[in-house]
């Protein structure tokens, strides 16, 4: 993978990691919940090696081996019961992420898949653990290099705040372009590919009076559809006398996005690492696109780095273009880009759980 903090809706005891974190009791002896599971899967030798640790404090984290996990390590931590939020709930669930990811890098551990501590039985409020655990990680991550998932095994384990939630839905309301039967008379659609040239990605549907689409595709983050119809591209395609060949269109372009991502980020005073790790993306991916002028990212990257470099609308719109992609009314995805932009929000993990919320892709590699 190339993001290294992931949302995934999965069972943690599936995971297939070097090491995943249970949200343990002060005993360490099996419990309900996620700690029941992990014991239940792990065996009986797990608990045999829980007996010789002595507990666990609050906060804090231990290791054992991962037995019959699909995992060489299970890190135990105790998350802090919610009692209002003045007793230093949060500094102690903060505690948990970072001890427990200490515990695995000293572990040589490159891929960690927590739950969400604390906001089952612990009555930590869910929007707010999931805060805690987003900033303990990309604080962590900003330092290290690992991959990272959060494991939650349906939509209901979390939710962002019932405020953003609200203020995202109305943007949504607001702005989105539902279309999936109308005339497309000078109409131009593009469907993105990662294995697609750009100059065959736009098709014409001039002469077309009706042209209907599955709602899957109008959902989709990898659709795109101007709307309305853009000028310059109507005429490209209705003017087949036009005597510019392709190839001297495409000489126009005089910026790769490569090119003007590492213009930007010299722009605005970033190191590379800096603008990488803000992007949710790591180190290789970025060295592709450092070493190929050419590089065509995913729309997802393109807008990470975007997010990265706190790009204005406009400016995200043209890095955007020059990856092949575009914003689109017509696209959930794209709205809810638009409105962290907008709101001048470049927090890329709160972008990721409102993302998650809506069942978006997720910016980063």
């Amino acid at each position: 993978m190339n993001m290294p903090l992931k949302i995934i809706r999965q069972d943690i005891t599936k995971i297939e990691c070097d090491a995943i974190v249970n949200a343990a009791n002060k005993t360490l002896l099996g419990g309900g919940g996620v700690d029941g599971a992990i014991h239940d899967a792990a065996g009986p030798e797990l608990l045999e090696e829980c007996r010789t640790l002595g507990g666990c404090r609050t906060g804090q984290a231990k290791i054992t081996k991962g037995y019959r996990l699909p995992c060489k390590y299970i890190i135990h931590t105790v998350g802090p019961v919610w009692k209002g939020g003045l007793l230093g709930e949060k500094k102690l669930l903060y505690s948990c992420y970072i001890e427990s990811l200490k515990l695995a890098k000293q572990n040589n551990c490159k891929s960690v898949a927590f739950p969400l501590i604390s906001a089952g039985a612990y009555a930590y409020p869910k929007d707010k653990a999931f805060q805690v655990a987003m900033d303990a990680i990309s604080s962590f991550l900003f330092e290290n290099d690992m991959d990272v998932f959060i494991a939650v095994y349906d939509k209901s384990s979390f939710g962002i705040s019932e405020k953003l939630f609200k203020d995202i839905k109305s943007y949504i309301d607001d702005r989105y372009v539902d279309e999936r039967s109308y005339y497309a008379r000078n109409r131009t659609v593009c469907f993105e590919s990662d294995d697609m040239d750009l100059s065959a990605s736009v098709l014409s549907f001039e002469e077309t009076e009706l042209y209907s689409l599955p709602d899957s595709a109008i959902d989709d983050a990898s659709y795109s559809r101007s709307a309305p119809p853009m000028p310059m591209a109507s005429k490209c395609c209705s003017a087949p006398h036009d005597k510019k060949s392709l190839k001297d269109a495409l000489g126009q372009i005089d910026e790769s996005f490569s090119q003007m991502l590492l213009r930007k980020i010299d722009e605005k005073g970033m190191t590379d690492a800096q603008c990488y790790k803000k992007a949710n993306i790591d180190r290789k991916l970025f060295s592709k696109i450092r070493n190929d002028t050419n590089y065509k990212p995913k729309k997802a990257t393109a807008i990470a780095f975007a997010v990265a470099l706190e790009l204005s609308l406009e400016e995200t719109k043209d890095m955007l273009m020059k990856a092949g992609f575009a914003l689109s009314h017509s696209n959930k995805f794209d709205i809810i880009i638009e409105y962290f932009i907008v709101n001048k929000n470049y927090n890329i993990f709160e972008i990721n759980e409102a993302l998650f919320e809506f069942d978006q892709c997720l910016l980063g590699g």
